[in-house]
This record gives C-alpha cells, sequence and structure tokens, in this order.
C-alpha cells in the first residue's frame, strides 16, 4: 500500500541548527500565512544553542512538529528526516533562519492548483541584512519558463532551494537530498526532479526574504 497522505495539508521542512538568533521569527512568518493548512517539520540538527528553548514557545501549537536529533547529521540528512515526517499534499522547504511573505503558500498552492502539468514552483526573493529588513536587494538570477530546464540542462541554477514547495508523491519518488556533495545538496534535489521528468516552473513575486549574516550556512561554501 502507498503512503497515504493529508488533501491539502502544506507540509514546511525546516531544517534547524544553532539558529536560536532567528528560528522565532522564521517560524512567526509561517504560523501566520494566509493558507491555514500548514504543519511545520522543524528538524534540530543537535543544536548546541538555545534553539531548543525557544522552541518551547510552540510546543502547545498542533501545527508545529519539533524533532530534536540526538547528535548533529548535517543539512542534508536533517532535512531528508524532516521529508519522512511530512504528511501533506505539498511540501514546501524554509530556511531557518529566512522569512517568509504572508501569502507566499497560499500563492504557490493556488499556482499548482491551476497549472497541474507543473510539480514544484519556486518564487523570486529578496535578500536583507540582519537587523535592516527594509534595506532589501531583489534576486536577478532566477529562471522561468522554458529557461528553467535548459539552465539546469547547461550546468546552472536558478531555482531557490528555500522557496520551493512542490507536491509530495515527487518525494516519495525521488526520495531525500544527497551527502555526496557538501554545500550544494540543494542544487542536486532539484537536478533530481528534473531527472525524474518534473516540469519546475518560478512564480516573479518576491515572497521570501533571505537574510544576509555572517554565521549563515552558505558563507561557508561560497565566499
Amino acid at each position: 500500500m502507498g503512503y497515504s497522505r493529508d488533501a491539502n495539508l502544506v507540509s514546511i521542512v525546516i531544517p534547524a541548527y544553532n539558529s536560536a538568533s532567528y528560528i522565532g521569527e522564521c517560524i512567526d512568518s509561517l504560523l501566520t500565512q494566509t493558507y491555514a493548512d500548514i504543519e511545520l517539520v522543524v528538524v534540530d540538527d543537535g543544536s548546541t544553542d538555545e534553539t531548543g528553548i525557544i522552541m518551547q514557545r510552540y510546543r502547545s501549537d498542533h501545527r508545529v512538529l519539533y524533532v530534536r536529533l540526538p547528535r548533529n547529521v548535517g543539512f542534508s540528512g536533517a532535512v531528508t528526516t524532516g521529508l519522512f515526517m511530512t504528511k501533506g499534499e505539498f511540501i514546501a522547504m524554509q530556511d531557518s533562519d529566512d522569512i517568509s511573505h504572508p501569502k507566499r503558500i497560499e500563492k504557490q498552492v493556488r499556482f499548482l492548483r491551476e497549472h497541474p502539468n507543473v510539480d514544484l514552483v519556486g518564487t523570486n526573493y529578496a535578500t536583507f541584512p540582519t537587523g535592516d529588513f527594509g534595506n532589501q536587494e531583489v534576486a536577478n538570477w532566477i529562471g522561468y519558463g522554458g529557461d528553467i530546464e535548459k539552465i539546469y540542462r547547461s550546468g546552472g541554477h536558478c531555482v531557490c532551494y528555500g522557496t520551493i514547495l512542490f507536491r509530495a508523491y515527487w518525494f516519495d519518488r525521488c526520495g531525500g537530498m544527497t551527502r555526496r556533495v557538501d554545500g550544494a545538496e540543494d542544487y542536486e534535489f532539484i537536478v533530481k526532479f528534473f531527472a525524474q521528468g518534473a516540469r519546475i516552473e518560478n512564480i516573479p513575486k518576491v515572497l521570501y526574504y533571505y537574510r544576509d549574516h555572517p554565521l549563515q550556512r552558505s558563507k561557508e561554501f561560497y565566499q
């Protein structure tokens, strides 16, 4: 028997490692979404800071599932753990230091409903420095339409991992993240969708806000 998923539910996977400074703002941006049928799957990847203490604020909220791993397994392991815990018809990704627009989930679900031939949808996003949300810079590398597949087939990248929402059966078909390419797991995850025949699109509107700060994971690999 196949895995039964809850219709209309959006499961949002949030890996977190030493995210105490930002995770409250991240979660609050998701719990106030205009799309109400959501669950948050927060995977604490063995944090040594006060991430767990911050998460106690949400223990009475039935929409939040908090999973603390006994040791640090790394980004791809934490994400894949979260993916296996999801129950929704749709799965969305979110980094623990970023913020989602209040209508992000509503607009992405509507897009997939209106475009049944699309399997995964991302959005444009804006970067902001910590402490200065009003100082935003809109990304200019996101691809659209037929250009997306062409860019990936040529080795390029034009979908922001933190913005994606997809039909959950694609995870059931493709599996989780690789542990072979440290620092490029998100890229490989999206490429895997193409390899299985999925169609991918981006919404041009800024629906995600990417926090620029000294401790963000991407700075370990791209400086």
